[in-house]
């Protein structure tokens, strides 16, 4: 299937891998980018950029397909050495950035200048339109279905796509909400070019994570995930627990008056405890509506292969077959 992606990043399946904490490793990345898709490193898992560095050559000797890193661009007091890991991506020979958070701007020269791509995460289309007229190449847009943070507007796919095609003259993937073949075909009928998954590629058998949070995942529903920060305008779609009932009971009893502090127990440092220990309760975690889609942890070459056929079929059998 070829598409304004899959041109512009080198791959076969415009499938690509979302950026996601403690789960973007080389294991994963590489496989997707072995399966025809694109691999991403989440960079700020990696706690140096030294780190980072090591990891980019790890992917590299378990791969030999195209693959990118995930950078996010965090709104914190102490930040972390981003000079050092842009650094470690332009010396890594890496020529594919995700970027997310904040505005990529300060960091497009440099990384332009080394021939990088990069496809940077937005919400909203006039965040998407910032994003294209500062020089991004491509755009990931996330619904409101997504796991993580899907900004404050509450717009779903099926409303933002289509208004994104409008908008947009580079290339975007739609993100949130994308399991299957059918997530495919959507997407690419109201003008994206391609998806970016993320809690579905949890679901798998590369991804390093424990077997509790991909057997979590299965059984969950669509109806599983909750709506947290709201208050902080910060909201975070997290899978509901023990943890994240903690903080909806803190956030109704201390209303506007709450601050991340008040809740910092269930959400800072857990993800370690979560998604390599397994411990379910540890704290909450990012987990999108589409986990109601999720049914079993396939490769990540089945599930890729699946969604490739699932696609093609749609779109030569049942679509085709409407047309009088």
């Amino acid at each position: 299937m070829k598409t304004r992606i899959t041109e512009l990043f080198g791959i076969e399946h415009p499938i690509i891998q979302g950026g996601m904490h403690y789960v973007g490793y080389a294991e994963l990345a590489s496989a997707v980018s072995n399966a025809g898709g694109l691999g991403l490193i989440t960079a700020l898992t990696q706690k140096t950029p030294a780190l980072l560095a090591q990891e980019i050559a790890r992917c590299r000797e378990m791969t030999d397909k195209p693959f990118g890193v995930n950078l996010t661009f965090l709104p914190a007091v102490n930040a972390p050495d981003y000079p050092g890991y842009v650094k470690a991506i332009i010396e890594g020979g890496v020529k594919i950035v995700e970027t997310a958070g904040n505005n990529p701007q300060k960091w497009l020269p440099t990384l332009k200048d080394a021939g990088i791509k990069v496809i940077h995460k937005c919400t909203s289309v006039r965040h998407a339109l910032k994003a294209e007229s500062i020089g991004c190449d491509a755009i990931s847009v996330d619904g409101f279905e997504c796991a993580g943070h899907p900004g404050e507007d509450d717009i779903p796919n099926f409303i933002l796509l289509p208004r994104a095609a409008e908008e947009l003259k580079i290339p975007f993937v739609a993100s949130g909400g994308m399991a299957d073949g059918r997530s495919l075909v959507a997407a690419l009928a109201l003008g994206a070019e391609g998806i970016n998954m993320g809690t579905r590629f949890i679901a798998t058998k590369e991804a390093p994570v424990h077997q509790n949070v991909k057997d979590t995942i299965v059984a969950a529903s669509e109806l599983d995930t909750r709506l947290i920060m709201r208050g902080l305008r910060n909201t975070e779609r997290v899978l509901i627990s023990h943890a994240t009932e903690r903080v909806m009971a803190k956030e109704r009893e201390l209303g506007s008056a709450i601050t991340f502090a008040d809740i910092a127990p269930e959400l800072a440092g857990v993800y370690p405890r979560i998604m390599q220990q397994g411990d379910m309760e540890a704290g909450v975690w990012s987990c999108g509506m589409v986990a109601g889609l999720i049914r079993d942890v396939p490769s990540v070459q089945e599930l890729i292969t699946r969604i490739m056929a699932e696609a093609e079929s749609i779109i030569a059998s049942r679509l085709a077959g409407l047309l009088r």
